[in-house]
């Protein structure tokens, strides 16, 4: 079962890259964020005819989230259980017995600002939920553009990037981290230990020749998941397309059950 998330950046500009990557890499399921699309604009029948399932959750011009799968998507759940919030940044189902929870994490904007505290207000209600989710499912996945740089391996400059920078600072991370102890482990880590491999990178400067960018797309798994893991990794090649999102995909692929 392969997995992937993709922060596209306007399904709207970036429909044709999706169509031709989801030929070429062929995963299972995918969560998509910021698709910036109001759901009568999502093209549901579009991705019907290439096979796709689809779940989605979208608004104008800003975030946007949906969920892609060759299986059956069950018990869906649109936004953060209990958090009002007009943004549609959460969405998740269970697909073939495993739950996957697709996030599109707040920026945060600075520190210090409403912004970053609406940030970190929202990380604790997903955090809260994540924990009850995990007693009912033991195959759990947290995916999406969180937002946060997990630790110096992650960002191009420590120095630039350090505790008192957004995506970076303190809390950010202690708020990720939190969401690791309930018994999550980033994928990417458990099969990679170097630095500078990213899955965004700035359109400004030359940001992606010079792999200036940081590893924000995650795919947080659960232990018995992590027990299944196959493979993991970030594809860089839809950054190199024309007119590409500044994300690249992030993916994990499991073995199968027993």
């Amino acid at each position: 079962m392969k997995i992937a998330s993709w922060n596209v950046n306007s399904l709207n500009v970036r429909l044709p890259h999706l169509e031709q990557w989801l030929d070429a890499f062929a995963p299972d399921v995918v969560g998509l964020q910021e698709t910036k699309l109001e759901d009568h604009k999502f093209p549901a029948a579009r991705l019907a005819e290439l096979g796709w399932n689809v779940v989605y959750a979208g608004q104008k011009t800003y975030n946007g989230v949906a969920l892609l799968a060759r299986g059956e998507i069950s018990d869906v759940q649109i936004g953060i259980p209990g958090f009002e919030d007009v943004q549609q940044r959460v969405i998740a189902g269970t697909i073939n017995g495993v739950r996957v929870i697709n996030l599109y994490v707040v920026n945060g904007q600075d520190v210090g600002t409403d912004k970053y505290e609406y940030k970190l207000r929202w990380l604790a209600a997903v955090h809260a939920w994540v924990a009850d989710e995990l007693t009912r499912h033991k195959e759990l996945v947290v995916m999406g553009d969180f937002n946060i740089a997990p630790d110096e391996r992650d960002v191009p400059d420590a120095k630039v990037w350090n505790d008192e920078h957004i995506l970076t600072s303190i809390p950010e991370r202690a708020a990720l981290q939190a969401l690791l102890d309930l018994g999550l482990h980033d994928a990417f880590r458990l099969r990679h230990d170097e630095a500078a491999i990213f899955s965004w990178w700035d359109y400004r400067a030359a940001g992606f020749r010079r792999n200036y960018g940081l590893r924000i797309d995650l795919n947080l798994i659960s232990d018995a998941l992590k027990a299944r893991l196959a493979d993991v990794g970030i594809d860089r090649e839809p950054r190199t397309w024309e007119r590409p999102s500044d994300h690249a995909p992030a993916w994990v692929q499991f073995a199968p059950a027993g």
